[in-house]
């Protein structure tokens, strides 16, 4: 998603979060849904006026493609993030998120890391 697009096209994908990239489809950071509703929406702005680019901040949290389970749960857990934009050198290839680790590891782990962030710090 180029920081051009606008908005509203995480309702229309019906997702929670996008990832943003530049041209070159290196990640340039993430937008959430939380992020329009804090920042857009609180604020009387209207999303359709608003792109993805004004709303990046920092380097977004990633994981790398050759990454294992363990490292993801405690990148995740580190970060207090639900779902983690997945790199090959610095192309982004994907997003990986709670729910896919939760399907692929023994109960516990995910446990751990839903309490971990779920903390407020």
């Amino acid at each position: 998603m180029a920081g051009t697009d606008r908005v509203g096209e995480t309702a229309e994908l019906g997702v929670g979060s996008l990832p943003i990239c530049g041209d070159d489809n290196r990640l340039k950071g993430m937008l959430t849904d939380r992020d329009i509703v804090v920042k857009v929406l609180a604020e009387g702005r209207d999303p359709a006026n608003v792109t993805a680019g004004e709303l990046a901040q920092g380097e977004a949290v990633t994981i790398g493609a050759d990454d294992d389970a363990g490292e993801i749960l405690r990148t995740m857990g580190k970060h207090k993030v639900r779902r983690l934009p997945v790199i090959d050198g610095h192309e982004l290839v994907g997003i990986v998120a709670v729910a896919d680790v939760a399907r692929s590891l023994p109960e516990r782990p995910v446990g751990d890391l839903i309490e971990a962030i779920s903390e407020r710090s």
